[in-house]
């Protein structure tokens, strides 16, 4: 089954329910469009795709914001049998030629304030969203008005085949592309379903970037004959909280550095959230005083899953009655029905609960492999276990704590440092916004423990204040020897904070 054919089942069982709601800003009424007007401009966009390429399997790269026409070109590359290339604009523009020069798209649709963004190279280029454009060539609209009421060929296509090619960054600096197949999107989609248990009342507000983790709500949200929801021309964690409230939204995926901007916000106890069911939190790790404080203001909706680009989003999932538990907290919570998640000894062994090893994935969640990357491939799958390079642990009841990644474990002294346990008491000190910890070359101790910490607007502390406040509650091993105090911290172009460019930031102190 293709997993375009959860939402066109969706728009023959409901074709006039609504699945697009968009603020377009300035006072106007908001857009909408129902199933049945989603699945006939899908179908003819599509049926334009495969005029333009009719070979099956062969990609289009995306390169737009969260728009409507973002979703319309998304999902009409799958209904014409094609692959994802996803073009973040956020990223440079030297990436995303590199993307493209390794995957060849023969389509690429860029919105009007993107065209600077990535060289189109051999492919015909598609204008998505209109703004800013001088563009001449084929729109996306024209392209729809012109196909009108025509359907695309169906392809019969393997569950191996693909269905997305998503870049990763490596530690090398190389990005990988990851070879996410249809079997790896529809167990994703049924793990969603399962887990979650959206249905047809969700309303999905659309935050994160589509490129990322955003899009993998979207497929099952629109299964359920839920409504996708755009917030307007506005960013940033307040126009995410004005949209919340204004369009009432039940559902949404932010990394943990948004929740941490929007608590920081003086209009925070007076907001509305009651409208929300599943306040997702992704991409990085929440710190567990976070979630205690971030539960009541978001209508104790708050929850959480795990993934990589390798294994999409969901191989560990926790729900929000769960996660109101102190004792879970601290957790990413259990593995979901369709993988088998594993601790790992560097011997290849599979671990006793409680014990610290590598995390392992297995299942139908679980990549094809790297993108004309064999080598990397083989590294990272061996017997068909995905080694994510996360350190953690599964207690006896199933529950799985992950700490760190591999290689940002601090060895100082002879011990073992986990950053997020430091993180953890970090997050606690009253002054404290947001922070990184990291491992700098010590004469002494090898390593030593290092923070840079961003403080809230108004706040006063100091180094040797907040250095006190965690000896007070960790060994004095684990205490950082500097804090750094940061204006901002270094953030990736979806807002995840960067412990490797904070590190290098600090490195010559």
């Amino acid at each position: 089954m293709m997993p375009i054919e959860h939402f066109f089942r969706a728009a023959n069982l409901w074709p006039d329910r609504i699945a697009v709601e968009a603020d377009m800003g300035l006072g106007e009424p908001l857009y909408r469009l129902t199933y049945g007007e989603l699945a006939r401009r899908t179908n003819a966009l599509a049926a334009a795709f495969q005029g333009i390429d009719p070979e099956p399997g062969s990609r289009v790269g995306i390169c737009a914001y969260n728009s409507v026409e973002h979703l319309v070109a998304w999902l009409a590359t799958f209904a014409a049998g094609k692959t994802w290339v996803p073009l973040n604009p956020r990223n440079g523009k030297d990436e995303l030629n590199r993307i493209e020069g390794v995957t060849e798209p023969s389509i690429v649709v860029i919105d009007g304030d993107c065209l600077d963004k990535v060289d189109p190279q051999a492919a015909t280029t598609v204008l998505g969203k209109p703004v800013g454009s001088g563009f001449d060539g084929p729109g996306l609209w024209d392209l729809i008005d012109l196909h009108d009421g025509e359907a695309p060929v169906r392809h019969e296509r393997s569950p191996e085949d693909l269905q997305a090619i998503k870049f990763t960054g490596g530690s090398s600096g190389v990005p990988k592309g990851v070879m996410q197949t249809y079997r790896v999107w529809n167990t994703c989609i049924a793990s969603m379903l399962s887990s979650f248990e959206f249905d047809a009342d969700d309303r999905h507000l659309i935050a994160a970037p589509m490129t990322h983790g955003a899009n993998t709500l979207i497929m099952p949200i629109l299964a359920k004959g839920g409504t996708q929801l755009f917030m307007g021309p506005k960013s940033g964690p307040v126009a995410i909280m004005d949209a919340i409230e204004r369009l009432r939204a039940t559902a949404m995926f932010v990394p943990p550095t948004v929740i941490y901007m929007m608590m920081a916000d003086d209009s925070i106890q007076s907001r509305d959230f009651s409208s929300l069911r599943h306040f997702i939190v992704g991409g990085a790790a929440m710190r567990p005083d976070a979630v205690a404080k971030a539960m009541p203001v978001f209508n104790n909706a708050v929850e959480t899953c795990f993934g990589q680009t390798e294994a999409p989003q969901i191989a560990i999932c926790m729900r929000a009655a769960d996660w109101q538990d102190p004792a879970n907290q601290a957790s990413t919570g259990l593995a979901t029905a369709l993988t088998r998640v594993g601790v790992m000894n560097p011997s290849g062994h599979l671990m006793a609960a409680g014990e610290m090893g590598e995390i392992v994935l297995k299942g139908d969640l679980v990549m094809k492999g790297y993108y004309k990357m064999p080598d990397k491939t083989a590294e990272t799958i061996i017997d068909g276990w995905l080694h994510t390079g996360d350190v953690g642990y599964i207690d006896e009841r199933g529950y799985v704590f992950i700490k760190d990644r591999i290689r940002d474990v601090v060895v100082t002294g002879g011990f073992n440092v986990y950053p997020a346990d430091v993180e953890a008491v970090l997050g606690r000190h009253p002054a404290v916004k947001e922070c990184v910890v990291f491992g700098l070359p010590d004469e002494k101790w090898g390593e030593a423990v290092n923070a840079a910490v961003e403080i809230h607007a108004g706040a006063d502390a100091s180094e040797e204040e907040i250095i006190a406040f965690v000896k007070e509650r960790l060994d004095s091993v684990k205490a950082p020897k500097r804090v750094h105090l940061v204006a901002e911290l270094p953030r990736s172009p979806v807002g995840k904070v960067l412990r490797r460019e904070a590190k290098e930031l600090f490195k010559e102190h």
